[in-house]
């Protein structure tokens, strides 16, 4: 049943992420089309310095989910809805919080923009974009929690898919009748709304999950370590848009923004291979099943690093082709960064190496034990960053970037082997060093091999498949 639920997950996060994909690409392009770059760097700046409120979120979500694993495991309803209550609590406070962090964002990013754009169309932007994450907050946040505890991804993944290929029909209609921005944010927001309202009216119709009655004195432990730990994450990850807003301008940040859509979009593919199983995890861990743990992991982390190395490695000789291919005609910024390029796939593949052991970690609960790496990763992305964009820009950052994803993934990789699997951390630097062959062994046969001159979209994919034989022939060999 377990197995089952898994590999449900993992299907509905596969498509969910195509999907993702599709609409993604979709979006910019029309923005920058109909908008200018300029106003496209506006919504990522925007939406950037929004989400540096999920940095709460993801901080006390793990946990929460970490602590549901066991009551659920024990059919223990009592504890399941102490715990939802707290939770409940704790987001509704970060909702309130995230409308003070609004305010204080409509007064900074006006008159950070003022010479591209008035002070009316900036603020609007922000409470429209702003709306979808605070519903979330408030009505959705906990349910969405309990429904991934329960090994149910897959109904997270069904609203979502729903909400978004509605939201991109929307914005496809209205950008093409000619309405301005805001409207269109604003039709996208409304949509967004209605996932964390389904989220929550599925759980209480099929769990009978009723909070009213229940006592507001339960705590929940190692809540704050969480959110200690992935504020460091939120900062990380979010610092290269924050310092090229305060350091570069506007087309630097769509530029940027479009090569992360794209890695992003990757990255995304690959992760849907460990939607929900984190929960798995949670539940072997939960009932004590050491043996079953370490043998599922391992075949688990030799699959996930022979789909992220495949991916990836097409990635690396496939993103510039593909740029030049959807930028055409776009001539307000320059879009072809070769060595921004490489630098950004690279960190990002490091980043996404991580996945398995940051879910086991997550899984295990050892929040607290961990949050060093994390405190070192975040301040060594803004030190090496601000120092080198101002000579080298966004390629900085980048570097910035790559240094400490590496450190952080490094970090992963010996806690979970020496603390949680107690087993050789030889083992797993085996499989880097084994990475690290195939990705030379085929970029030395794409480098060597004839190339194809690709102009459109159909000799991208011919380009495609054929790198994408390569990387799977050399990984799987």
């Amino acid at each position: 049943m377990r197995g089952k639920k898994a590999l449900v997950n993992i299907i509905s996060s596969l498509i969910l992420q195509i999907l993702n994909i599709i609409c993604g690409f979709i979006i910019p392009k029309l923005i920058i089309e109909a908008y200018g770059s300029n106003v496209n760097g506006l919504v990522v700046s925007i939406t950037q310095f929004l989400s540096f409120i999920t940095l709460l979120e993801a901080g006390f979500g793990p946990v929460i989910k970490s602590v549901l694993f066991k009551p659920i495991a024990q059919k223990d309803n009592k504890e399941i809805c102490n715990i939802l209550k707290e939770s409940e609590k704790t987001f509704k406070r970060i909702a309130y919080i995230f409308i003070l962090y609004i305010i204080i964002l409509c007064f900074i990013l006006p008159r950070k923009f003022s010479n591209e754009f008035n002070t009316w169309f900036t603020t609007s932007l922000i409470f429209i974009i702003s709306i979808s994450i605070f519903a979330e907050y408030y009505f959705g946040m906990t349910y969405k929690l309990y429904i991934q505890a329960e090994q149910k991804t897959y109904v997270v993944n069904v609203i979502q898919l729903t909400t978004l290929l509605l939201n991109t029909i929307i914005i496809v209609i209205l950008v093409v009748l000619g309405l301005n921005i805001q409207i269109v944010k604003l039709a996208s927001s409304i949509i967004f709304v209605l996932r964390p309202i389904l989220q929550n009216i599925y759980v209480k119709k099929k769990y009978n999950i009723n909070l009213k009655n229940v006592k507001n004195d339960y705590k929940i432990e190692q809540k704050y370590e969480g959110l200690v730990q992935h504020i460091t994450y939120v900062i990380h990850k979010n610092v290269d848009i924050v310092i090229l807003t305060m350091f570069g301008d506007l087309e630097e940040i769509s530029v940027y923004s479009i090569y992360l859509l794209i890695i992003n979009s990757m990255k995304n593919i690959v992760q849907s291979f460990a939607g929900g199983i984190d929960t798995s995890f949670g539940d072997m861990i939960a009932k004590g099943e050491e043996d079953t743990l370490n043998k599922n992991f391992k075949i688990y982390e030799e699959f996930f690093f022979s789909i992220a190395t495949i991916l990836f490695s097409t990635l690396l000789f496939l993103i510039i082709p593909f740029i030049n291919i959807y930028i055409k005609g776009v001539n307000d910024a320059n879009y072809i960064r070769p060595l921004f390029s490489v630098i950004m796939v690279l960190a990002e593949f490091i980043c996404i190496m991580r996945i398995p052991y940051d879910y086991l970690v997550k899984a295990a609960g050892h929040f607290k034990n961990t949050k060093r790496g994390a405190y070192v990763e975040a301040i060594s992305n803004i030190v090496i960053s601000c120092v080198l964009v101002s000579k080298y820009g966004i390629v900085g950052v980048a570097i910035g970037t790559l240094v400490a994803m590496l450190i952080r993934t490094i970090d992963f990789m010996y806690y979970t082997s020496k603390f949680i699997l107690k087993r050789k951390i030889l083992y797993t630097f085996k499989r880097l060093i084994t990475i690290a062959i195939e990705l030379l062994i085929i970029s030395i046969i794409v480098y060597v091999i004839p190339k194809i001159i690709v102009n459109n979209y159909f000799e991208w994919i011919i380009q495609g498949i054929i790198v994408f034989i390569i990387s799977s022939i050399t990984v799987i060999g």
